[in-house]
């Protein structure tokens, strides 16, 4: 102990400060470290002699339920229904902050990354179709559609200082409107039958929620028990659960309860009232003056944060390191029969996934930013060129996460074409973002 401080490793409350853009790139980076830790272990164990117990594993029923209510999934589908929507509850709330605080809540800021990311996944869809134009590889379209962000912003932070910092704040307006697109189609396009009855009980729910938010009820409990409802209500409607996380997102409330000024008035109110007590008390674990002045503080410290940022802040650290890198080891696991390596890459829908990402995004990407500088619709953040977006396009092309996730939903119950898209996803996923990396690296050391 010094100057009053207790010090331990792991502790550092007022040293540590980091803007939400700084927290944001830094778990992202990790996050995509450690999704290429796992997508390794799931590919080596799926060509080892534990592959059969991985695959019994991940098949494995688990059922949960109360009275007559009974859920019984896989644990592959818990991960893909249950942890995932976790993984969107966090995309949703990074897509709320973006459009009312960040980069896409001005219009001439947002227009750019938007076109591009519309040109992102409309070219790449449309690769796709050119070699599947009918039969069972149709289901596979939205595929290449997607950007892996952790991924994507892992490869950029490498490169540090080479590249300007507008081209990481362009790539992740780029792709977080790349996940919303994706949304939108996994809601739209990849639904099963729908059940009726349990999309009202689903529209309940939501209702629930939105009349939470007008009510001013900003504590976290309520908004979990009402989410909680909605996922079950989604998986059994034929919507895919994990829209769910989306929906919550966009009900919980963005505005805090007290602004800085009032806030600060009470912290230099309470600090005067807290020395009082001390000095009156100097035993601190005795003093209940003190320790009720604090409990009042920590009230009013959560109250000064937006509910959304809070659950932001708490969600993004667990999703980033524990249900990303879970995902990746229940779905990366490709057997690689070296033997039909030619047959494998021959195939429409892997020939397809590559087209699409490793070729339609930047193409998508970088044709729809030049045409809206062109048109006059935009202008490129200062210090970027069309060559970096074209180093951003080719990272926009690494789809893991939302493509197998995707590809799960378009090829459920069809092994061999899951095997095709996924092989293909891991393939070009690799290839994109090692020559956006190494493009961008030149364009780095020529500058």
């Amino acid at each position: 102990m010094s100057d009053g401080i207790h010090h331990a490793p792991w502790e550092r409350a007022f040293e540590r400060l980091m803007t939400p853009l700084e927290e944001f790139i830094h778990r992202q980076t990790t996050s995509g470290i450690l999704l290429m830790i796992c997508a390794v272990i799931a590919l080596v164990v799926a060509n080892s002699p534990l592959r059969d117990t991985y695959e019994h594993f991940l098949h494995t029923d688990i059922s949960l339920g109360f009275g007559e209510g009974l859920f019984s999934l896989s644990i592959h589908h818990w991960i893909n229904e249950l942890l995932m929507a976790f993984f969107f509850l966090v995309m949703g709330l990074e897509l709320k902050r973006e459009l009312l605080v960040g980069e896409l809540s001005s219009p001439s800021q947002a227009l750019l990354p938007i076109v591009a990311a519309v040109g992102g996944m409309l070219i790449p869809a449309l690769g796709y179709w050119i070699f599947n134009t009918s039969g069972p590889g149709v289901a596979g379209w939205g595929i290449p559609m997607a950007t892996d962000i952790a991924f994507a912003i892992g490869a950029l932070s490498l490169l540090g200082a080479r590249v300007p910092k507008t081209l990481v704040t362009f790539l992740i307006a780029l792709a977080i409107v790349d996940d919303l697109g994706a949304v939108l189609v996994i809601a739209l396009f990849y639904t099963n039958k729908l059940d009726l009855t349990a999309l009202l009980y689903a529209g309940a729910c939501t209702g629930l929620l939105v009349l939470l938010n007008a009510v001013g009820i900003r504590r976290t409990l309520p908004y979990a028990i009402a989410g909680a409802l909605l996922w079950m209500a989604m998986l059994a409607s034929g919507i895919h659960a994990t829209i769910a996380g989306v929906i919550i997102a966009f009900t919980i409330p963005i505005r805090p309860k007290f602004e800085p000024e009032v806030f600060i008035d009470k912290v230099e109110d309470s600090s005067k009232k807290m020395r009082k007590a001390v000095w009156d008390n100097p035993d601190i674990i005795h003093n209940n003056r003190f320790r009720a002045l604090v409990s009042a503080l920590e009230d009013g410290v959560h109250l000064v944060q937006a509910p959304a940022q809070r659950a932001e802040h708490a969600l993004h650290l667990p999703v980033a390191y524990i249900v990303i890198p879970i995902f990746a080891l229940a779905n990366a696991g490709i057997p690689i029969n070296f033997s039909d390596v030619g047959a494998t890459l021959g195939n429409p829908i892997t020939l397809g996934v590559i087209c699409g990402l490793l070729l339609g995004k930047p193409l998508g990407i970088a044709g729809f930013t030049w045409l809206a500088l062109k048109l006059n619709w935009a202008t490129l953040p200062a210090g970027l060129s069309m060559a970096h977006v074209v180093g951003v396009g080719l990272l926009g092309g690494i789809g893991f996460t939302m493509s197998i996730f995707i590809a799960d939903l378009g090829f459920a119950g069809n092994a061999d074409h899951l095997l095709m898209a996924k092989t293909g996803i891991l393939l070009a996923s690799l290839l994109a973002g090692l020559s956006g990396f190494f493009l961008l690296r030149a364009l780095g050391r020529r500058g």
